[in-house]
């Protein structure tokens, strides 16, 4: 008898659990500051992708600040941006083929380089320059108004052409982009 009366009891408290933690003490997931995103185009049928990660200012001084002029920035968060393309490109008239590729940019106040790395799969703050494939000058816009959150993104497509855009505070630097 005092087992089942002991039993009974282990029941109670265990059924009265959930409403001793109420939905506000159980794990909520986690949302990253700076989300991963991506950006995808066709150029003449075959896929060109950019995988990064996505910060944003919150009331931070960008460029010249966080993200220090004249230093290799890993142009997001996190790991580091990724290219991937199935197709031989030309960037700002310099060759690229097919394949993988990590995105650094070289930041500047009047300019701004393009860096095309051939190490890959690393966090986005090891970088090796003796691994560049290449270093592209962009052109450098002026946003109306400041761009709270970072994005990378093709635009202005036509066929086998397209521009690459890198766009954070007032900044959007830009490349065009061409399938061969």
């Amino acid at each position: 008898m005092k087992f089942a009366r002991l039993l009974v009891a282990c029941i109670a408290v265990v059924a009265m659990l959930p409403a001793a933690y109420p939905q506000s003490h159980t794990a909520k997931p986690h949302t990253p500051l700076s989300p991963p995103a991506q950006a995808t185009v066709l150029l003449s049928g075959k896929q060109l992708t950019v995988k990064y990660s996505a910060p944003s200012m919150r009331g931070r001084k960008i460029f010249g600040g966080l993200v220090p002029y004249g230093k290799v920035w890993r142009t997001g968060a996190n790991a580091a941006t990724t290219l991937v393309t199935s197709v031989n490109l030309t960037m700002g008239g310099t060759k690229i083929p097919a394949g993988t590729y990590t995105l650094y940019t070289l930041p500047n106040p009047n300019r701004w380089e393009l860096i095309v790395n051939r190490q890959t799969g690393q966090w986005g703050t090891v970088y090796s320059p003796s691994k560049d494939l290449a270093r592209i000058p962009m052109e450098l816009t002026t946003l109306p108004s400041p761009q709270e959150k970072m994005s990378i993104s093709f635009e202005n497509t036509q066929g086998a052409r397209t521009e690459l855009h890198i766009r954070w505070d007032t900044t959007d630097a830009w490349i065009p982009v061409q399938a061969k």
